[in-house]
């Protein structure tokens, strides 16, 4: 089935429930260079929260935090599940509208989108998924989507400003992240609803960039999270963030210019993390790849400021086999393959 807008896409989804199968071909096309206007606002000035004036195209953005959230729902439920759904994005086409997929509905692809700079602030996800009290999402597969936004804080919008590129909670089981990239935004991914949350998940990240974000790449309280092979680049405040328990396999990266890069902070507990074949193999190697500290007022904090494990990943939360790329292959070579209109390609390394 092919759709060009929000509303024919959502009443496809609604259409729909059952484990037969869907699959939703998305052409629309949202022109985003009003966005990218670089020239001076000739309305009253507008400062961000630091002051600085905002040009054309940020005032904007800035307007987008006040609208209403433009989102698709997929949310079954036990009696009606919504199972075997692809969206997937034409070559060329672009949305404005966040993907929220919710409850009983199990095995999701999101692929080929191309979503950016979406209305509604802290309700503006770009990607979320989320169980309820029917029950929640498990094999969820986000694969070759470029997200984005503006890595800017709005007057009066706070952190909010775009908040939530790609969130995962409340008892979300087995996620795939692949080949997406993740760019210019403010807090990228949250996984765990809150210190609270009890639900184990599994997630692996492998072969993204992210770029020229703010933070939580990912953000993880509880459960198992593998980061292999990904390329970050431009990470301003702290990227693995790993809390309350939780465990990551941090393997086969590629960290440049990154602050904080491995940490435990804000949470009441640590969590712990397993270093594996990084570009960084030691704290010498900090300088080379501009990798810088800023030690957190919150307790407890743990950094990985020594590039040391804190412990070993659990080897019975490992339920699939896989090869690691070598970390230099990925600065080269993930930016041609990551992200819409790459035509699904992977990354060839050797």
């Amino acid at each position: 089935m092919t759709v060009s807008t929000l509303a024919e896409a959502q009443a496809a989804i609604d259409g729909y429930y059952g484990n037969g199968g869907l699959l939703i071909t998305y052409t629309g096309r949202v022109d985003f260079t009003p966005y990218y206007d670089t020239s001076a606002y000739t309305g009253t000035t507008v400062k961000d929260q630091n002051g600085i004036v905002l040009n054309t195209g940020d005032v904007l953005t800035c307007t987008l935090h006040s609208q209403a959230a433009q989102t698709l729902e997929i949310k079954g439920s036990a009696s009606k599940p919504k199972n075997n759904i692809t969206i997937q994005g034409a070559d060329g086409s672009s949305a404005q509208f966040g993907i929220h997929i919710a409850a009983v509905s199990n095995n999701i692809i999101i692929r080929n989108m191309t979503i950016g700079l979406t209305p509604g602030g802290d309700a503006a996800d770009i990607i979320s998924l989320e169980g309820m009290s029917a029950g929640a999402p498990t094999d969820i597969w986000i694969d070759h989507n470029t997200l984005f936004t503006k890595n800017i804080l709005c007057p009066g919008a706070g952190d909010t400003s775009f908040d939530g590129m790609l969130d995962v909670k409340k008892g979300v089981e087995r996620v795939t992240v692949s080949y997406n990239v993740m760019r210019d935004h403010e807090k990228v991914s949250l996984n765990g609803f809150s210190d609270s949350e009890t639900e184990p998940r599994h997630i692996t990240f492998v072969h993204n960039i992210f770029q020229n974000v703010n933070s939580r790449t990912p953000l993880q309280r509880i459960g198992y999270s593998h980061v292999l092979n990904n390329y970050f680049s431009n990470i301003a405040t702290s990227g693995i963030n790993v809390r309350m328990g939780g465990y990551s396999l941090v393997e086969g990266n590629y960290f440049e210019n990154v602050q904080n890069p491995v940490t435990s902070r804000d949470s009441s507990a640590l969590g712990y993390w397993e270093l594996r074949n990084n570009n960084i193999m030691s704290t010498a190697d900090f300088a080379t790849y501009g990798i810088k500290w800023v030690a957190s007022p919150s307790t407890p904090t743990k950094d990985a400021n020594d590039w040391q494990s804190t412990a070993t990943f659990p080897a019975a939360e490992m339920t699939y086999s896989y090869t690691v790329d070598a970390p230099a292959c990925l600065k080269s070579g993930l930016p041609a393959v990551a992200g819409a209109g790459k035509n699904l390609a992977t990354l060839l390394c050797n």
